[in-house]
């Protein structure tokens, strides 16, 4: 990113403001303010070329120790880097990177010199704002990769392409799934066809609660202020929430269902014979993103989880983390996801002793071992209130996303005093809290399926799973009559009854994806049969309509 950021500026005597790896770790990008210029594709060559140059010089990563007084001199030019010193804390050290002609802020480590960078290239531009808020300047955004060798660049770049051609935004816009407007901003709009599979998605976690003990709960949107300051939400992720005023007092939207679920924990007097308590909750969410950072599907306002919070006592941690990874397994394989497991503990902040810190680390260390798959340790990666499980999954490019989640908490249930009766009857002992998602935000997973899939929707998903494709006019009888049966067996079947030619129809049908498509004419009319195609095969096969039904309920049993 150094060498992007020393090229951007060389070239383009721009006012350079942060340049971060990106949230996924795949490269970097710079925000620079530009005075009038707008940056596109043909500007990546010479960023390109005088990258290479930097890398050619070897130039070597200087860190120096700077004075608030000496950065707010070195800097003066530049008000968006006087703006972010400005907001340092009074002890913070303040570091600057020297590397050829670019001196900029940052907190290091970095490589010996350039020349360890093999190979360079930027992505994109694309326009953003100063801290990503509307209301503040106008910047330009470049992003950028490297690698050690060349070879891997090329990899990923054709990655890269693959990943263009199944963006979920324009798949989304192609199979009519959703929309977005901007009168609600990053609020989706999903279509018949997309709410299809988003409540299949919910329906399929719904079935499995139910087999391994779940209790869905509905819980409200709107909170008084004084929950989220008892759960430390006010303190320290307002910033984050939509915040309004009724009569007089200040509520806010929920972000999260955990505050709640606390509510209703505690509603009730609760013995160690209710524990585990599995709390499950499709609520609908909201969380006041910077405009700037809203993507698709991938990161909204309005969302849904599949969210669900399980009290225990201590000595249950251990099962029900095992529990609810042999639940993220089964999920990821219908899926058809690979995954990755990192045990984050203790880290520097924590609130509690570290006795129960000790104890949880261990008891999930115990699950991770009798799950049986790979993991590795995130040492002092863990939240301030508690240990956690990390889980990364990989789609069809390779891509890595984090989606499921699964965290112990011990301070929630602490905030809200929540206890449960011991056997001991007289004693009163405080539950712990375990968090867990599999999917994650619904939206985002729906987005991840919609490209891991290449808009190729497994049968038990689709929304498009048959058509039925008359010949002519003479089969239309016919063709309503199949269309009725498939229908009545609860498959998403439709009907093209305009009067093109059956290769246009049979072209248009595997444009839009659907999993069968049925072709029937004079010939399957007589015998009461249909001519059946798979999406992806050229093939026909003639089967009677009981048999298409039984192979369809077959394929949708062999995913779940």
């Amino acid at each position: 990113m150094v060498c992007s950021g020393q090229s951007i500026e060389r070239v383009y005597g721009c006012k350079l403001c942060i340049g971060p790896c990106t949230t996924r770790g795949e490269g970097f990008y710079y925000d620079a303010h530009y005075k009038d210029l707008t940056l596109n594709d043909t500007h990546f060559g010479l960023i390109d070329k005088q990258a290479k140059k930097a890398v050619a010089e070897k130039q070597p990563f200087e860190r120096i120790e700077v004075s608030r007084a000496e950065a707010l001199e070195v800097f003066a030019e530049n008000e968006f880097k006087v703006e972010i010193i400005n907001e340092l804390p009074e002890d913070k050290t303040i570091t600057v990177y020297r590397c050829g002609p670019l001196v900029d802020l940052c907190r290091g480590p970095h490589i010996p010199n350039t020349s360890f960078v093999k190979a360079f290239a930027c992505l994109k531009a694309s326009a953003s704002y100063w801290r990503g808020k509307a209301d503040r300047e106008s910047l330009q955004r470049v992003y950028g990769i490297s690698f050690p060798d060349s070879k891997r660049l090329k990899e990923y770049q054709h990655m890269i392409e693959e990943a263009k051609k199944r963006d979920h935004r324009l798949l989304g816009q192609s199979q009519k799934l959703f929309f977005f407007h901007p009168l609600s901003p990053g609020s989706c709009f999903f279509l018949p066809n997309g709410a299809i599979i988003y409540n299949k998605l919910m329906d399929f976690l719904r079935k499995e609660y139910r087999e391994r003990g779940y209790q869905e709960v509905l819980s409200p949107n709107i909170y008084n202020m004084q929950l989220w300051e008892t759960s430390g939400h006010a303190a320290n992720y307002k910033d984050n929430m939509f915040v309004f005023e009724i009569e007089k007092q200040e509520f806010g939207l929920k972000p999260m269902n955990c505050p709640g679920h606390c509510l209703m924990f505690g509603h009730e007097v609760r013995s160690y014979r209710e524990l585990p308590l599995r709390m499950a909750d499709f609520g609908v969410l909201h969380r006041n993103e910077l405009s700037g950072a809203l993507t698709g599907l991938t990161r909204v306002r309005r969302f849904q989880q599949d969210d669900a919070h399980i009290f225990c006592t201590e000595s249950q941690i251990k099962d029900e983390v095992r529990s609810c990874l042999e639940f993220i397994d089964y999920v990821y394989k219908i899926f058809g996801f690979e995954y990755e497991l990192e045990l984050s503990t203790r880290p520097e902040k924590y609130l509690g002793d570290i006795e129960t810190w000790n104890k949880a680390e261990q008891q999930l260390t115990e699950a991770l071992n009798e799950f049986g798959k790979p993991w590795k340790i995130n040492e002092a990666d863990g939240a301030f209130y508690g240990p956690k499980i990390d889980i990364g999954v990989f789609d069809a490019l390779k891509r890595k996303f984090q989606c499921a989640t699964l965290q112990l908490d011990f301070q929630l249930p602490l905030r809200f005093k929540l206890t449960y009766s011991a056997e001991d009857e007289a004693k009163l002992e405080r539950p712990v809290m375990i968090h867990r998602a599999i999917l994650g935000s619904v939206e985002r997973m729906f987005a991840i399926l919609l490209e891991h899939y290449n808009g190729k929707w497994p049968l038990w998903l689709s929304p498009r799973q048959a058509i039925v494709c008359c010949v002519s006019a003479n089969s239309l009888t016919y063709a309503k009559e199949v269309h009725a049966q498939i229908r009545a067996a609860g498959f998403h079947v439709d009907i093209d009854m305009t009067d093109r030619t059956i290769q246009k129809k049979v072209r248009e049908a595997q444009l839009a994806q659907f999993n069968y498509i049925l072709v029937v004419g004079a010939k399957e009319a007589e015998s009461g049969k249909v001519s059946l195609r798979v999406r992806d095969r050229a093939d026909l096969s003639t089967e009677n309509i009981a048999d298409v039904i039984a192979r369809f309920n077959d394929e949708v049993a062999s995913f779940q």
